[in-house]
């Protein structure tokens, strides 16, 4: 037998639970007065308030990790069908980098659009999208951190699946950092392009992918010097990655025209002084004339014009006059048979423009975008940030530059496609 106080508690819990079990009751019959027996439906609209309430996940964009491994001789067959499964979901995941969904632009996060006109041209040129597609994506989370070429692959992939007019690219930014690429920083469109260039070479792994990477932009020359004292002949060979062309001739005359600026480039040249060559057969560093010749051309060329240059006061100054360019490139009508022997080369030499990265402002400040031809679309488009609009062949030819207007928009990097590497791209 409880106890008295004890015997009290129960019966005023008893009672609450009644008086609870009496307004439930009620409020299930007024439910069931307004048609809904048992109260479901209002049960049901404050869970899908609920769950109308919940934030969507992020969606975010990893691509299948890969990792090569050494399997014993009885697992041999099994591993080779491992890789080749993970090797065929890559290849369906970065072949999407191939179909487009309309031009996208990439918001500009600090000072960034000259890396944003760069990743366009990159990202638009299909032979290059072919090589990035086919890396080995690393398989530790850090080192796809720092992998430069993986973190363009994922932006690439991102911008194909995006269906908005702009994307960030915030972690190719950070992988950057990593390379002392930095925000907020004005680069030179010329340097920022070699650097690049650099960092995708020496992190892809695949020696094939690098050679394809390597034919796709270097020019092969070859250099005649001359001693000037004794008439010896050396030949050295080296290679470039763009043609760095001059805006004034030799009698310091603007060059109007871009055949003229390579006439200009390619025109023999006197070594003295700090320039000096050292002579085997004079045995000391000697005058020489140096000479050069194309060996090859890429499919893939990279033209630099020079707009910046250094005053007396060591000054850097913006050259704004006109140099024209066209929209198809003979180099067998441009150099002399000594420059360029076209029965030496593998093809005729004909290039079409691809791509303007072009620069307003000034030397100390300023803005870069970028007018890109769309080979699957046949038109142009100009890439100025987040902005992507489509442009004609009179739009791009306003960029030939002015005289008079020192802040104008000039073409600063011509990038001219092989023209039978053009029609592959195409199709």
């Amino acid at each position: 037998m409880l106890p008295r106080s004890a015997a009290l508690r129960r019966e005023a819990w008893r009672a609450r639970r009644g008086r609870a079990r009496f307004h439930a009751r009620g409020k299930r019959s007024e439910a069931g007065q307004r048609g809904d027996p048992s109260g479901w439906r209002s049960r049901r609209i404050r869970l899908m308030g609920q769950r109308a309430g919940r934030p969507k996940p992020k969606r975010t964009f990893k691509l299948e990790e890969y990792q090569t491994m050494t399997a014993e001789a009885d697992e041999e067959s099994s591993t080779e069908e491992a890789l080749e499964t993970c090797s065929q979901k890559l290849q369906e995941i970065c072949g999407m980098a191939d179909s487009r969904n309309g031009a996208v632009g990439l918001y500009n996060i600090g000072l960034n659009c000259c890396l944003n006109s760069l990743l366009q041209v990159f990202f638009m040129n299909r032979q290059f999208t072919k090589i990035l597609r086919r890396i080995k994506v690393p398989f530790e989370a850090a080192e796809q951190k720092a992998s430069v070429p993986y973190q363009m692959l994922l932006l690439l992939e991102q911008m194909q699946q995006s269906k908005r007019r702009s994307v960030h690219p915030l972690d190719l930014v950070r992988c950057l950092s990593m390379h002392n690429v930095k925000l907020l920083v004005l680069y030179d469109a010329s340097q920022l392009f070699l650097i690049l260039w650099n960092l995708i070479k020496d992190q892809i792994t695949n020696v094939n992918l690098v050679e394809s990477l390597t034919l796709l932009h270097t020019i092969q020359l070859q250099q005649n010097l001359v001693c000037q004292k004794c008439s010896a002949q050396m030949k050295k060979d080296s290679n470039l990655l763009m043609f760095p062309l001059p805006m004034f001739d030799s009698d310091s005359h603007p060059v109007r025209t871009l055949g003229d600026s390579l006439r200009c480039f390619f025109v023999p040249e006197q070594l003295v002084d700090e320039n000096a060559c050292h002579c085997e057969q004079c045995g000391l560093e000697t005058p020489h004339l140096r000479g050069m010749r194309v060996t090859r051309l890429p499919q893939t060329l990279m033209l630099h014009l020079k707009r910046f240059c250094c005053t007396e006061g060591s000054q850097t100054r913006k050259i704004s006059h006109s140099l024209a360019f066209p929209q198809s490139l003979n180099f067998s009508e441009i150099l002399t048979p000594e420059q360029y022997n076209q029965d030496a080369q593998e093809d005729d030499g004909l290039y079409d423009l691809f791509a303007v990265v072009a620069h307003s402002g000034s030397a100390n400040f300023g803005h870069y975008s970028a007018y890109i031809w769309s080979l699957t679309e046949s038109r142009w488009y100009c890439f100025n940030d987040s902005s992507v609009c489509q442009v004609s062949w009179d739009d791009v030819k306003c960029t030939y530059g002015k005289a008079y207007l020192r802040w104008g928009e000039t073409a600063y990097l011509l990038v001219y496609l092989k023209r039978n590497c053009g029609k592959l791209c195409s199709d």
